[in-house]
């Protein structure tokens, strides 16, 4: 579900990015902290007849070739969206499928956890599937949102549903028709 404020900014940035930036703009998402821009970029020029791993390097390497030449030009974008909306610009680049982030926002988040809870944490800091509580935590996170997209996704929508009620709801601004 693209939210209106997912819209502004998607067109801002539509219109601010340097022309030939990326091949197509893929998503801009935001929440309180963060707004992530990804875009896609060409892929390497190689031949057909190349290995899978040959081709992954290569798609690794033009990501990190883009990440450094484009740098100057996205932190110029990043500081004036920054200023604009608030928040802190994160950017990241599709090629061929591989998707890498460049700096993303790690915005600590404050929870109280009854034992069992704590439980789950570590054990999987015992068993080296995380380093830390915080780690198995956002390791937890990830998992739950891999497998419940489709569910997430529906509540995103309800989400926006209210929102768009309460914005119709009596305390608005009347009309001046």
């Amino acid at each position: 579900m693209i939210t209106s404020e997912q819209e502004t900014l998607r067109g801002w940035f539509t219109g601010r990015l340097p022309d030939g930036l990326f091949v197509e703009l893929v998503e801009v998402a935001v929440d309180r902290e963060e707004i992530t821009v990804v875009g896609r970029i060409p892929g390497p020029e190689i031949g057909a007849e190349v290995s899978p791993a040959e081709r992954a390097a290569a798609v690794e390497g033009r990501l990190a070739e883009f990440r450094e030449r484009t740098r100057g030009e996205r932190m110029a974008v990043a500081r004036e969206a920054e200023h604009r909306f608030g928040r802190k610009v994160s950017w990241g680049a599709e090629c061929e499928g591989t998707r890498a982030l460049f700096t993303t926002v790690a915005a600590p988040v404050m929870t109280r956890l009854r034992q069992p809870e704590r439980q789950v944490l570590d054990t999987l800091v015992e068993a080296g599937v995380a380093r830390s509580r915080s780690e198995a935590l956002g390791w937890c996170v990830k998992l739950v949102q891999r497998h419940s997209e489709d569910w997430l996704g529906e509540l995103r929508e309800s989400l926006e549903q209210v929102r768009r009620l309460r914005a119709q709801g009596p305390d608005r601004e009347p009309d001046a028709s």
